[in-house]
């Protein structure tokens, strides 16, 4: 996406040069003769870079008068100054004032274009940094595992990504909506500009729209710039939009009609451009029968719907991302390389995983903490990081009550919970199971019945 730069200059041929310039090399550009116009732009919408004019004739304000207020309104705001005029003591007092950098007139074409890159870039590096750090809370951020369900859904979201659609994506908590939504970021045209969150749940209404829209300074205090402004150019994600206040949802809904806002207490038209997504974890029609989730919201976020599979709906998947999300949090932690054995992949495989991925992370991260300087981790310790919530194929303690029965009986014992353990290892998938144990399909279907086991056919219904 093109990077929005004002140039503020009192000189038309001037603003008219650089602007050529930049307009020849994909920026987007507008101009400003004096300080009032330059305000009113800013306030319009906060550009990517600012270039300066230090002397600016019929204004009230003169470019170094400027720089202190944007530096005190917009902190981050990066400013290069210009000047016919300048001197080193100029050059040296902009910039403690918080620069970027002075450029003295005349200018050559390749060192503004130089400067300029190199403060788009400080700017980029610094919002990477900062989403690199909430990214690593997130810990992993691809969607690791080659299951139908996972395969459907990354294809979709190949598939999606590269247009400006706005997404829904759904599903219970854990399963990695967050996942999906930074991947059609990072694979849109939007990629090089911010992926702004917003958690709708994690704010009181009042909190919510100042986050949201933004307010103006009052009271000696500083603008506040909300997601959908500093999202511009970007992905702003709605997190758990269903739990937005139904009085914000009617504001959103018309921001998203007309991409144009006012900030809290302000009359300036700010107008956006922003990919939007959002996620839930609640039934969205549910919610709009009920009367909490307004339906004409719903159909202006949901035109493309993604639904997330949850971990136990696509278990073939669970030893590679075990693996995947081992290695990861080791190379964080500094911990000793650690490996899953067979049977602790098999195990946990077979749980049922009721907070999906994120507690499949905790799980991971527990066992880290007990492995000490255990270079491999087995079954038994993946039952007792699971604990009580652990399923009774994982804890199976059946082998003083099989002892004591006749060699028949404790061999039907043994191969019923077996087949059971297997058949939700691997999703109820008849044909992988059948494989994996070392059976013909068709007498795998017969074992089965002859033990009694009576998710069989259930088991095929899930198979696929």
């Amino acid at each position: 996406m093109a990077h929005d730069i004002l140039i503020v200059d009192d000189e038309d041929d001037i603003r008219d040069l650089i602007a050529g310039i930049l307009d020849d090399e994909g920026f987007e550009t507008r101009q400003a003769a004096t300080s009032a116009q330059a305000f009113a732009a800013i306030a319009a919408r906060q550009p990517s870079l600012v270039i300066l004019d230090v002397w600016l004739r019929d204004s009230e304000h003169d470019g170094l008068q400027m720089l202190e207020i944007i530096r005190r309104e917009h902190p981050a705001q990066q400013v290069i100054m210009i000047s016919g005029h300048g001197n080193f003591d100029m050059a040296v007092s902009a910039t403690k004032m918080g620069a970027y950098d002075f450029i003295s007139k005349p200018f050559k074409t390749d060192v503004l274009l130089h400067t300029i890159s190199r403060a788009i870039e400080e700017t980029r590096l610094r919002l990477e940094n900062t989403e690199l750090q909430a990214r690593a809370v997130d810990r992993f951020d691809d969607l690791i595992g080659d299951s139908p369900a996972i395969s459907q859904l990354r294809q979709t979201v190949e598939r999606v990504a590269p247009t400006d659609s706005r997404v829904l994506l759904t599903g219970p908590s854990g399963v990695g909506k967050g996942v999906v939504a930074r991947m059609l970021h990072r694979l849109s045209a939007r990629k090089d500009s911010r992926f702004v969150i917003l958690n709708c749940a994690g704010l009181q209404p009042d909190r919510l729209e100042v986050a949201l829209f933004g307010a103006e300074a009052k009271g000696g205090g500083r603008r506040q710039i909300g997601v959908l402004e500093a999202a511009h150019r970007g992905t702003l994600l709605l997190d758990e939009v269903a739990d937005m206040p139904l009085e914000t949802q009617g504001k959103i809904t018309r921001v998203l009609q007309s991409k144009h806002f006012e900030r809290l207490g302000g009359n300036n038209d700010v107008e956006v451009d922003v990919r939007v997504l959002a996620t839930t974890n609640h039934d969205i029609q549910s919610e709009i029968a009920a009367g909490r989730f307004r339906e004409d919201l719903f159909y202006r976020l949901n035109v493309v719907p993604l639904a997330v599979p949850p971990l136990a709906a696509r278990r073939r998947d669970i030893p590679v991302l075990a693996d995947h999300l081992i290695e990861r949090l080791c190379r964080a932690k500094g911990h000793s390389t650690c490996r899953l054995t067979d049977d602790a992949r098999a195990a946990l495989q077979a749980y049922g995983w009721p907070g999906n991925v994120w507690e499949l992370v905790n799980v991971l991260e527990r066992l880290l903490l007990n492995a000490n300087s255990s270079v491999e981790i087995d079954s038994e310790a993946v039952s007792q990081a699971i604990g009580q919530d652990a399923p009774a194929v994982i804890r199976w303690d059946m082998a003083s009550e099989v002892m004591n029965q006749p060699l028949r009986d404790a061999r039907e014992a043994f191969e019923r919970e077996y087949l059971k353990f297997h058949l939700t290892r691997f999703s109820g998938n008849i044909s992988r199971t059948a494989e994996f144990v070392g059976m013909d399909r068709a007498a795998l279907h017969r074992k089965l019945k002859l033990l009694g086991v009576q998710n069989a056919i259930q088991a095929q219904k899930l198979s696929a």
